[in-house]
């Protein structure tokens, strides 16, 4: 009736995620997007362990979705200037060295846009808006 256990965690998780993504201010969403593609790179790598090379290749792809069409679709050229341009060229950039991961199994790939957007999400959570009224 209700399906498999694995069915319905998955069913839970989507629902916790579809009702975090309609309650967040737009810093928080980012800070999802990043969330996203960071576990969605570390899933990647582990099915690259495993041999497995469906969930490396959909995981993969799903990193680059959020990167592409998350997060570089996200920057505003105009109020962003200088740094909206270089974050694009970065995003473009790990798009890239994700599909040469994906084609070549290339683990340290993987771990270099991990790395990169980790601290990308490190420097976007510090500029939080509630963390600057909690320094004031």
């Amino acid at each position: 009736m209700f399906g498999s256990s694995s069915n319905r965690a998955s069913a839970y998780a989507k629902v916790g995620v579809e009702t975090g993504v309609s309650t967040a201010d737009p810093h928080k969403l980012i800070l999802m997007l990043f969330d996203g593609a960071i576990l969605s790179i570390a899933t990647a790598a582990a099915a690259m362990e495993r041999n497995d090379i469906s969930t490396k290749g959909q995981s993969i792809s799903k990193a680059i979705e959020i990167i592409v069409n998350g997060l570089k679709a996200s920057l505003d050229p105009v109020s962003g200037g200088e740094l909206a341009g270089r974050l694009d060229a970065l995003y473009v950039y790990m798009g890239e060295r994700l599909l040469y991961a994906n084609l070549h199994n290339n683990r340290a790939a993987l771990d270099e846009v991990r790395n990169l957007l980790a601290t990308l999400r490190e420097a976007w959570a510090g500029i939080a808006p509630d963390a600057a009224t909690a320094a004031a």
